[in-house]
């Protein structure tokens, strides 16, 4: 096995072990409930997560996801609950309504019109979560 095998495959195990630590409901999860199990990271757990502790000089967690919102765009938006979630994520790490549409409808030149409708569809059912909830409160 190489050291890069090595390395993933220890990064792997980790990430599961993160996983049963945050909920032990995760080792039999069922994607259709993805989006109910975990609830929205704060910001700053985010930033931690994804590579700022280490990396402070990368990338914030803010511009990650809406590169991730771009790549599930590109690929269809074909997972609900994790387009959905990384929408939800990318919101709590300051990304605007229009920010997000903006990155989808780019994605459109790449992934086409349908994938571009359909990452569209899925983040206005989040918009509209997220407005339910400001009215409601």
């Amino acid at each position: 096995m190489s050291d890069f095998a090595k390395i993933f495959e220890q990064m792997l195990e980790q990430s599961h072990k993160m996983a049963r630590a945050f909920n032990p409901a995760l080792e039999s999860f069922q994607v259709h409930g993805f989006d109910k199990l975990m609830p929205t990271m704060p910001k700053d757990f985010m930033d931690m997560m994804w590579g700022n502790t280490f990396n402070p000089e990368g990338l914030d967690s803010k511009t990650r996801l809406l590169v991730v919102i771009g790549g599930l765009t590109v690929l269809g938006a074909q997972a609900d609950a994790q387009f959905k979630i990384t929408v939800r994520h990318a919101i709590e790490a300051g990304a605007s309504e229009r920010e997000v549409a903006e990155v989808i409808y780019q994605m459109a030149m790449l992934g086409g019109i349908p994938a571009m409708t359909r990452a569209l569809e899925l983040a206005q059912t989040v918009f509209d979560e997220k407005s339910g909830e400001e009215d409601s409160a």
